[in-house]
Protein backbone atom coordinates (compact mmCIF):
# COMPACT_ATOMS: atom_id res chain seq x y z
CA UNK A 1 0.00 0.00 0.00
CA UNK A 2 1.18 3.68 -0.83
CA UNK A 3 2.72 5.27 2.40
CA UNK A 4 1.62 8.46 3.74
CA UNK A 5 4.40 10.38 1.99
CA UNK A 6 3.95 8.98 -0.87
CA UNK A 7 -0.01 10.32 -1.38
CA UNK A 8 0.99 13.62 0.04
CA UNK A 9 3.56 13.62 -3.05
CA UNK A 10 0.20 12.98 -5.38
CA UNK A 11 -2.03 15.71 -3.69
CA UNK A 12 0.90 17.77 -4.09
CA UNK A 13 1.77 17.01 -7.62
CA UNK A 14 -2.38 17.48 -8.91
CA UNK A 15 -2.67 20.06 -6.65
CA UNK A 16 -0.22 22.01 -8.12
CA UNK A 17 -0.79 20.98 -11.78
CA UNK A 18 -4.71 21.54 -11.47
CA UNK A 19 -4.12 24.62 -9.67
CA UNK A 20 -7.47 25.56 -8.68
CA UNK A 21 -7.08 29.11 -7.46
CA UNK A 22 -5.64 29.59 -10.98
CA UNK A 23 -9.06 28.01 -12.64
CA UNK A 24 -11.44 30.91 -10.69
CA UNK A 25 -10.67 33.95 -13.10
CA UNK A 26 -10.45 31.70 -16.50
CA UNK A 27 -14.06 30.45 -15.43
CA UNK A 28 -14.93 34.13 -14.98
CA UNK A 29 -13.90 34.90 -18.33
CA UNK A 30 -15.42 31.55 -20.27
CA UNK A 31 -18.65 31.85 -18.38
CA UNK A 32 -19.64 35.16 -19.27
CA UNK A 33 -23.34 36.45 -19.54
CA UNK A 34 -24.45 33.23 -18.02
CA UNK A 35 -26.86 33.55 -15.16
CA UNK A 36 -25.73 32.30 -11.56
CA UNK A 37 -27.62 29.03 -11.61
CA UNK A 38 -26.59 28.51 -15.21
CA UNK A 39 -22.45 29.34 -13.75
CA UNK A 40 -23.55 27.33 -10.95
CA UNK A 41 -24.15 24.27 -13.22
CA UNK A 42 -21.10 24.18 -15.19
CA UNK A 43 -18.74 24.29 -12.02
CA UNK A 44 -20.52 21.66 -10.58
CA UNK A 45 -20.31 19.78 -14.34
CA UNK A 46 -16.65 20.83 -15.06
CA UNK A 47 -15.21 19.00 -11.81
CA UNK A 48 -17.37 16.17 -12.05
CA UNK A 49 -16.40 15.49 -16.01
CA UNK A 50 -12.94 15.81 -14.84
CA UNK A 51 -12.89 13.73 -11.83
CA UNK A 52 -14.16 10.84 -13.94
CA UNK A 53 -11.48 12.41 -16.79
CA UNK A 54 -8.51 11.72 -14.33
CA UNK A 55 -9.96 8.46 -12.59
CA UNK A 56 -10.08 6.88 -15.71
CA UNK A 57 -6.42 7.99 -16.69
CA UNK A 58 -5.25 6.50 -13.04
CA UNK A 59 -7.01 3.29 -13.83
CA UNK A 60 -6.45 2.75 -17.07
CA UNK A 61 -3.97 5.61 -18.54
CA UNK A 62 -0.91 3.79 -19.29
CA UNK A 63 -2.63 0.95 -21.09
CA UNK A 64 -4.63 3.43 -22.81
CA UNK A 65 -1.79 5.76 -24.20
CA UNK A 66 0.23 2.47 -24.94
CA UNK A 67 -2.72 1.07 -27.34
CA UNK A 68 -3.38 3.79 -29.30
CA UNK A 69 0.61 4.72 -29.65
CA UNK A 70 0.41 8.14 -28.26
CA UNK A 71 2.90 9.60 -25.77
CA UNK A 72 2.48 13.02 -22.96
CA UNK A 73 4.25 14.90 -25.80
CA UNK A 74 1.43 14.31 -28.01
CA UNK A 75 -0.56 15.19 -24.89
CA UNK A 76 0.97 18.65 -24.25
CA UNK A 77 0.46 19.95 -28.41
CA UNK A 78 -2.62 18.86 -28.30
CA UNK A 79 -4.38 20.24 -25.11
CA UNK A 80 -1.94 23.80 -26.08
CA UNK A 81 -3.98 23.75 -29.56
CA UNK A 82 -7.06 23.54 -28.02
CA UNK A 83 -6.34 25.99 -25.39
CA UNK A 84 -5.88 28.78 -28.24
CA UNK A 85 -8.49 28.04 -29.58
CA UNK A 86 -10.63 29.16 -26.50
CA UNK A 87 -8.33 32.20 -26.15
CA UNK A 88 -8.96 33.39 -29.30
CA UNK A 89 -12.70 33.16 -29.01
CA UNK A 90 -12.19 35.09 -25.60
CA UNK A 91 -9.90 37.92 -26.93
CA UNK A 92 -11.51 38.94 -29.75
CA UNK A 93 -15.80 38.01 -28.14
CA UNK A 94 -16.34 35.37 -30.93
CA UNK A 95 -18.31 33.66 -28.40
CA UNK A 96 -20.69 36.27 -27.67
CA UNK A 97 -21.55 36.52 -31.39
CA UNK A 98 -21.99 32.64 -31.22
CA UNK A 99 -24.37 32.86 -28.55
CA UNK A 100 -26.44 35.37 -30.69
CA UNK A 101 -27.30 33.65 -33.33
CA UNK A 102 -29.02 30.61 -31.30
CA UNK A 103 -31.86 30.69 -29.19
CA UNK A 104 -31.89 30.95 -25.30
CA UNK A 105 -32.95 27.44 -25.05
CA UNK A 106 -29.78 26.20 -27.25
CA UNK A 107 -27.59 27.90 -24.06
CA UNK A 108 -29.34 26.53 -21.64
CA UNK A 109 -29.53 22.91 -23.03
CA UNK A 110 -26.36 22.45 -25.40
CA UNK A 111 -24.03 25.47 -24.73
CA UNK A 112 -23.66 25.27 -20.67
CA UNK A 113 -23.08 21.42 -20.73
CA UNK A 114 -20.15 21.70 -23.43
CA UNK A 115 -18.75 24.70 -22.11
CA UNK A 116 -18.65 22.39 -18.75
CA UNK A 117 -16.96 19.69 -20.84
CA UNK A 118 -14.91 21.61 -22.81
CA UNK A 119 -12.92 23.36 -22.46
CA UNK A 120 -13.62 23.51 -18.50
CA UNK A 121 -13.47 19.71 -17.58
CA UNK A 122 -10.85 19.30 -20.36
CA UNK A 123 -8.26 20.51 -21.04
CA UNK A 124 -8.44 22.97 -17.92
CA UNK A 125 -9.21 21.08 -15.37
CA UNK A 126 -8.00 17.43 -16.51
CA UNK A 127 -5.07 18.98 -19.24
CA UNK A 128 -2.21 17.83 -20.24
CA UNK A 129 -0.28 18.14 -17.21
CA UNK A 130 -2.91 16.61 -14.61
CA UNK A 131 -3.32 13.52 -17.15
CA UNK A 132 0.09 12.86 -17.32
CA UNK A 133 0.81 13.74 -13.34
CA UNK A 134 -1.73 11.14 -13.13
CA UNK A 135 -0.58 8.62 -15.58
CA UNK A 136 3.15 8.97 -14.00
CA UNK A 137 1.24 8.77 -10.05
CA UNK A 138 -0.31 5.36 -11.10
CA UNK A 139 2.41 3.65 -12.48
CA UNK A 140 3.98 4.45 -8.99
CA UNK A 141 1.27 2.17 -7.31
CA UNK A 142 1.00 -0.36 -9.26
CA UNK A 143 -1.95 -1.83 -6.29
CA UNK A 144 -5.52 -1.62 -6.28
CA UNK A 145 -5.65 -0.80 -2.99
CA UNK A 146 -3.26 2.25 -4.03
CA UNK A 147 -5.00 3.54 -7.15
CA UNK A 148 -7.85 3.75 -4.54
CA UNK A 149 -6.29 6.10 -2.54
CA UNK A 150 -5.16 7.90 -5.85
CA UNK A 151 -8.47 8.57 -6.70
CA UNK A 152 -9.49 9.47 -3.32
CA UNK A 153 -6.52 11.73 -3.93
CA UNK A 154 -8.13 12.93 -7.24
CA UNK A 155 -11.32 13.62 -6.01
CA UNK A 156 -9.97 15.80 -2.89
CA UNK A 157 -8.63 18.18 -5.67
CA UNK A 158 -11.72 17.65 -7.55
CA UNK A 159 -13.44 19.22 -4.64
CA UNK A 160 -11.11 22.17 -4.34
CA UNK A 161 -11.45 23.10 -7.88
CA UNK A 162 -15.73 23.25 -7.15
CA UNK A 163 -14.76 25.32 -3.86
CA UNK A 164 -12.52 27.71 -6.21
CA UNK A 165 -15.26 28.35 -8.66
CA UNK A 166 -17.99 28.84 -6.24
CA UNK A 167 -15.49 31.67 -5.12
CA UNK A 168 -15.43 32.84 -8.41
CA UNK A 169 -19.65 32.89 -8.93
CA UNK A 170 -19.45 35.33 -6.04
CA UNK A 171 -16.90 37.43 -7.48
CA UNK A 172 -18.58 38.30 -10.69
CA UNK A 173 -21.06 40.28 -8.65
CA UNK A 174 -18.64 42.88 -7.78
CA UNK A 175 -17.34 43.11 -11.34
CA UNK A 176 -19.97 44.46 -13.83
CA UNK A 177 -20.53 44.49 -17.35
CA UNK A 178 -17.02 46.37 -18.42
CA UNK A 179 -14.97 44.86 -15.23
CA UNK A 180 -15.76 41.44 -16.87
CA UNK A 181 -15.68 42.77 -20.62
CA UNK A 182 -12.02 43.70 -19.36
CA UNK A 183 -10.79 40.33 -17.40
CA UNK A 184 -12.03 38.03 -20.33
CA UNK A 185 -9.72 39.48 -22.49
CA UNK A 186 -6.84 39.84 -20.63
CA UNK A 187 -7.85 36.44 -19.49
CA UNK A 188 -7.83 35.23 -23.01
CA UNK A 189 -4.16 36.58 -23.65
CA UNK A 190 -2.90 34.66 -20.51
CA UNK A 191 -4.74 31.85 -21.95
CA UNK A 192 -3.27 32.05 -25.57
CA UNK A 193 0.48 32.33 -23.82
CA UNK A 194 -0.56 29.32 -21.55
CA UNK A 195 -1.65 27.13 -24.49
CA UNK A 196 1.44 28.58 -26.78
CA UNK A 197 3.66 27.09 -23.56
CA UNK A 198 1.80 23.72 -23.44
CA UNK A 199 2.86 23.19 -27.21
CA UNK A 200 6.38 24.34 -27.07
CA UNK A 201 6.73 21.99 -23.99
CA UNK A 202 5.11 19.18 -25.71
CA UNK A 203 7.39 19.50 -28.68
CA UNK A 204 10.71 19.88 -26.54
CA UNK A 205 9.73 16.92 -25.00
CA UNK A 206 9.22 15.42 -28.56
CA UNK A 207 12.30 16.26 -29.99
CA UNK A 208 13.72 15.46 -26.58
CA UNK A 209 12.94 11.78 -26.90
Amino acid sequence: MATSEALINAFTTLLVTVDPPGLAPLFLGLTQGMTNAQRRQVAIRGPVIGFLILTAFALFGAAILGALGINTSALRIAGGLLLFTIAFEMIFEKRNERKEKTTGDAITKDHIHNLAAFPLAIPLIAGPGAISATVLISGTMPGWMDKLLLIGVIAVVSALVFASLSVAERLNRFLGVTGRAVLTRLLGVLLAALSVQFVIDGAKSAFAG
